[in-house]
C-alpha cells in the first residue's frame, strides 16, 4: 500500500519538473505515453531487476524501449536530480533531516556488460564492476550517490561527494549546503583529503589506519549502511546491466527520491 502511495506521490511531484514538448502541427504522430504509465514501467524495472525488453507492455501500456528513453531524457534535462532536491527540501521542512553530520560510504557491484565507469574490481577478482558512492544524513537520508569504475579507490571520491550535495531548502533563511562533521571509514583515511574537507569548513571524523578496531565509528555509521540496503533492495541497482552510466545514474537517482519519499509519508 505504501508503494502505491509512494508511486502516486512521485508522480505528483515529478511531472511539473518534465519540460513540455510540443507536438507537431502537421503530422503530429502518436500521442507520447501518459508520465504514469511510463513511471511505473520504470519504477518495476528497478524493483524487479528485469531486462526492458521484457517489460510487460500490455501491463503498464508503456514499452520498455519508451521507459528507457523517457528515463534518459528526463536524465539529461535534470529531472531526476531536481526531484531528489524538492523531495529533500520537504523534509527538511517538517525536520526529518539530520543534516549536522553526514555519513559516507561506497559499494561495490559487478558490471556484466562494459561501458562507462566500468573497471576491474580488486575485490572480485579483476572481474568488471562500478561502484556506488554515497553520502547520507545521520539518519541515513540520501543526499547523494556517483557512480564510478570499480577500481576506483574510495577516498578520491570524498571531494566529489561534497561536491554533488545539493542545496537544501524548506526553511526560512539560509538554505543548508554542507555539514559540520563528516564521518568515514578507513578507506578515507588520508591527510590530503582531510585538509581538503577541512577547507571546505567540515571537521573530518575518519578512522585511522593500522590502528586497533574499536574506534566506535561504527555506531555512528551504519545507517549508511542500510541506506545501502535500501537501495539494492531495487535489483536494477544491485547489479549493473546498463552499458550507459547516465541511465544507471538517473535510476539512482530516482529510487533515492523513492526512498526519501517513504520516510516523509511514513513520518
Amino acid at each position: 500500500m505504501v508503494d502505491a502511495v509512494v508511486t502516486d506521490s512521485l508522480r505528483a511531484r515529478l511531472e511539473p519538473l518534465i519540460p513540455m514538448r510540443q507536438r507537431r502541427f502537421r503530422h503530429p504522430g502518436r500521442r507520447r505515453t501518459g508520465g504514469r504509465a511510463t513511471l511505473e514501467g520504470i519504477l518495476f524495472v528497478a524493483r524487479t531487476g528485469i531486462g526492458w525488453n521484457q517489460l510487460p507492455t500490455g501491463l503498464f501500456g508503456a514499452s520498455g524501449a519508451t521507459c528507457w528513453r523517457r528515463l534518459a531524457e528526463w536524465h539529461e534535462a535534470g529531472v531526476s536530480q531536481r526531484l531528489h532536491e524538492q523531495v529533500l527540501s520537504e523534509l527538511r521542512a517538517v525536520g526529518c533531516l539530520e543534516l549536522p553530520n553526514a555519513l559516507v560510504d561506497s559499494s561495490h557491484l559487478r558490471a556484466l556488460k562494459r561501458g562507462d565507469h566500468i573497471g576491474p574490481s580488486p575485490v572480485d577478482r579483476g572481474k568488471l564492476g562500478s561502484k556506488h558512492h554515497l553520502i547520507t544524513d545521520a539518519a541515513g537520508t540520501p543526499l547523494a550517490v556517483i557512480l564510478t569504475g570499480g577500481n576506483r579507490n574510495d577516498v578520491t571520491q570524498l571531494i566529489p561527494l561534497l561536491g554533488a550535495l545539493p542545496v537544501i531548502g524548506g526553511r526560512v533563511g539560509r538554505p543548508w549546503r554542507r555539514p559540520r562533521r563528516l564521518y568515514a571509514a578507513r578507506g578515507y583515511d588520508h591527510d590530503k583529503y582531510r585538509k581538503l574537507v577541512r577547507a571546505r569548513g567540515i571537521t573530518p571524523v575518519i578512522a585511522r589506519r593500522s590502528t586497533a578496531h574499536g574506534s566506535g565509528l561504527g555506531t555512528v555509521r551504519w545507517p549508511v549502511e542500510r541506506t545501502f540496503a535500501w537501495l539494492h533492495a531495487f535489483k536494477r541497482l544491485r547489479t549493473r546491466y546498463e552499458r550507459r552510466a547516465d541511465i544507471h545514474q538517473a535510476l539512482l537517482s530516482l529510487v533515492c527520491s523513492v526512498i526519501c519519499l517513504r520516510k516523509l509519508i511514513l513520518n
